[in-house]
């Protein structure tokens, strides 16, 4: 009787509360196991960049991979000043990718050219840069341009024209594309330096973009030669420059249109519309915090930059070989 009287519902309660307060304080004490945060990576060489990067195999029309896994034994470079530079050393970007993977490479690239083409239409009166840019290079490689185009570039340009840009269109109107397996395309950070348009939301393929003018270029090779695989490289990281002649971060320095990180954001998705390899040399090569060991001035890579940048494509070449 007297323990009936006990045990009611004050006594109850207070039992419920003690073991609730028990719980919280038992959780407290063990929720989780305490990690070092300096030993995330100590496993590792170096931590793990979080990149766009994204390797896809040759897809066609309906998004269905046709990759043979076939070893890479053909490529053709397009681009600009990271192909360009040393074009005739063994210390081209060009070149070590040939000595790396024993494959034959055509260097199509054009040291002063843009990824954003200056007109809608080519005139080499007004314009006659244009003509060495990506969209009208490609409308060379499929033999859409009569030679007599770029005598006039020439002529125009006279002595400002590329040194190499004969020989680039000798290569391109030459070459027997049957015979090509990959295009790798890769444009540093000029076009957001000069503060060329990036992107159009009305017209994706305007050549007068920075993104318009790849999209463009890839459809129309992507047309041409379905069997080709695509692997487009980003700008590496460039310091920006201040009125005052300082070097200043990419991602704090507009020149008009954005910042360089959301350029390689537009170019990736770009890519990535059109089932195209890409490769992130923004944050998975030559970064902000890396970029003056890499980098000879701003812009252009030292030798030490363009192994990088070489090994990372080799990568992204390699990864669905059998």
């Amino acid at each position: 009787m007297k323990f009936k009287r006990f045990i009611n519902v004050h006594t109850i309660l207070m039992l419920v509360f003690i073991l609730m307060i028990g719980g919280i304080i038992y959780r407290f004490f063990h929720w989780g196991n305490l990690i070092d945060l300096d030993m995330i990576h100590a496993d590792d060489s170096e931590p793990r960049p979080d990149t766009f990067d994204f390797f896809l195999p040759l897809m066609n029309s309906e998004g269905q991979t046709v990759s043979t896994g076939k070893k890479a034994e053909t490529i053709v470079c397009f681009g600009n000043a990271p192909f360009a530079d040393d074009r005739d050393s063994e210390d081209n970007l060009a070149n070590m990718i040939a000595q790396k993977t024993g494959a034959t490479v055509y260097n199509c690239s054009i040291g002063r050219s843009y990824l954003c083409a200056f007109n809608y239409t080519l005139d080499v009166t007004d314009n006659p840069l244009d003509s060495y840019n990506f969209y009208w290079l490609c409308q060379a490689a499929v033999k859409a341009i009569p030679h007599s185009q770029w005598e006039d570039s020439a002529i125009a340009l006279g002595n400002t024209a590329p040194p190499e840009a004969q020989e680039v269109y000798d290569t391109l109107w030459d070459l027997d594309f049957q015979k090509v397996d990959t295009i790798v395309i890769m444009y540093d950070a000029s076009d957001y330096l000069e503060g060329n348009s990036m992107y159009s939301d009305d017209n994706p393929t305007d050549i007068q973009c920075f993104t318009g003018n790849l999209e463009a270029g890839i459809e129309l090779l992507q047309s041409s030669f379905p069997w080709i695989r695509i692997i487009v490289m980003s700008p590496t990281y460039a310091f920006a420059i201040d009125k005052n002649g300082d070097y200043v971060s990419s991602d704090l320095y507009t020149y008009g249109w954005d910042v360089l990180s959301t350029y390689v954001i537009k170019e990736s998705e770009s890519c990535f519309r059109h089932s195209v390899s890409f490769v992130d040399h923004l944050y998975g090569t030559v970064n902000e915090d890396n970029a003056s060991k890499y980098l000879v001035d701003n812009l252009h890579l030292n030798t030490a930059g363009r192994k990088l940048v070489a090994d990372r494509f080799i990568d992204a070449l390699t990864y669905y070989d059998d």
